[in-house]
């Protein structure tokens, strides 16, 4: 990975309300798991459309996919992963 592709990368996140952190491999988000939040990630708005029995419905890059905890999927050319569900939160990473 290039050094810019990496400082890309670490700039690229910005929060809307929910706690976004991110390094040279990508964006961690802790969704609110109550209401509508979305966050700017890696250039990209990603979204948490609800959670149903462990499993959260995401919107990424205008695309919108299912994922359980502990999977993963790819959406607008991104990786998207759930890393975590509790009663209050959603944490998600999102890798270019």
């Amino acid at each position: 990975m290039s050094v810019l592709a990496a400082l890309v990368l670490v700039t690229g996140c910005g929060g809307g309300g929910s706690n976004v952190d991110c390094g040279l491999d990508g964006c961690t988000v802790t969704f609110p798991r109550s209401g509508d939040a979305a966050v700017s990630v890696l250039g990209v708005e990603a979204r948490l459309v609800g959670v149903q029995d462990g499993t959260a419905q995401l919107a990424v890059a205008g695309q919108q996919v299912t994922v359980p905890v502990g999977g993963q999927t790819e959406a607008g050319g991104f990786t998207v992963a759930v890393e975590q569900v509790t009663d209050t939160e959603v944490v998600v990473r999102v890798r270019a």
